[in-house]
């Protein structure tokens, strides 16, 4: 079969991994990358052999003959790349997470593909981690019987304000970072929500935006949700790149904690497994699970495209997800209950 060519736009710190997870996959060609700072795109092409360089996304599309695009820039231009690679007729769009700075804009985003025929995905890859999809083979397996409460976690110290100091200023924060991951982990392992609260909270000095939220899930099957995240943790076991999930049923417990580890309690005892990770040269060891969690889920939208699978990360999938996002957010201000 013919490889799907396609083009990368953006080359900031996410493409290498989002690149070198393409490069793992058969069926697919890298054939240009964009950058609006050429030097950044030359390095990347470089690294991973990629023939055509831009520096201007308009001509990157009057001249290469592609069948989609990778999306993998800042959130305030994925609107306006989603709706040229749409008015170029590119039939398949990859846009990064989150999907807009706001919710109407995300719902534009998706309207616009629609309307031009094309399908859209988010690349929200923390529901692909390894230990998050076998984690929800245990619950579907019933070991633990019927699911009833839940708790997920990510509590972390890592020092984002210092390595990227233009994250004080963002009047949303952790909601819109790290809540786009958890939220539609929480969709991937429970369902849809029927309402929620949330309370959020800068604990960091002179930030701008929230850097802790909690909220509380009432789902669609039943079952309360709690969730927190957090960077300003002084926590034992730092949560950062993943999730500590927790989940108890009518017949015993999993709980996925520190090192990947994976430990499931019945009344028989606890039962405990740990996922591991092949390596790749262009993979960071510390943060395995979150780079090798983009092959999963190029995978899968490559499946889609080619017609041997259904894709997950839709448009209209992650529109949910941040209507969640905004939901937090609007409660958090009127401190009331939102119904979705």
């Amino acid at each position: 079969m013919e490889k799907l060519k396609f083009a990368v736009l953006g080359c900031g710190f996410w493409s290498k991994y989002q690149i070198g997870a393409w490069s793992e996959i058969e069926g697919a060609e890298l054939v240009a990358v964009y950058n609006r700072t050429r030097s950044k795109a030359e390095k990347t092409a470089a690294y991973f052999n990629i023939p055509h360089v831009y520096d201007n996304a308009e001509d990157l599309f009057k001249n290469e003959k592609l069948d989609f695009v990778d999306i993998i820039t800042d959130v305030g231009t994925h609107y306006a790349f989603v709706a040229m690679a749409a008015r170029f007729g590119i039939k398949k769009i990859i846009c990064q997470k989150p999907m807009a700075p706001d919710l109407e804009t995300a719902r534009q985003m998706v309207k616009i593909c629609k309307d031009a025929g094309a399908k859209l995905y988010i690349h929200e890859n923390y529901r692909w981690q390894a230990p998050v999809r076998r984690f929800k083979q245990i619950i579907d397996s019933g070991i633990i019987g019927k699911p009833f409460k839940a708790r997920v976690s990510f509590l972390s110290g890592y020092p984002v304000f210092d390595n990227q100091p233009f994250l004080r200023e963002l009047d949303h924060f952790i909601l819109t970072d790290m809540g786009s991951h958890v939220l539609d982990v929480i969709r991937f392992l429970f369902g849809e929500c029927n309402e929620l609260w949330c309370h959020t909270k800068a604990v960091n000095k002179g930030i701008k935006g929230e850097d802790l939220a909690v909220i509380l899930m009432d789902m669609k099957n039943g079952m309360p949700v709690y969730a927190e995240l957090s960077y300003a943790s002084i926590v034992e076991y730092d949560s950062f790149s993943t999730l500590h999930i927790l989940v108890e049923g009518e017949k015993g417990s999993v709980y996925l904690g520190p090192g990947f580890e994976i430990r499931t309690t019945t009344r028989n005892g606890t039962v405990p497994e740990k996922v591991t990770f092949p390596t790749y040269p262009w993979a960071e060891p510390d943060y395995i699970v979150n780079h090798e969690s983009g092959i999963h889920i190029n995978r899968n939208i490559l499946d889609d495209m080619t017609g041997k699978d259904k894709a997950e990360n839709t448009g209209e999938d992650n529109f949910e997800t941040v209507r969640l996002i905004w939901a937090c957010y609007d409660s958090a201000k009127t401190g009331r209950t939102i119904k979705l």
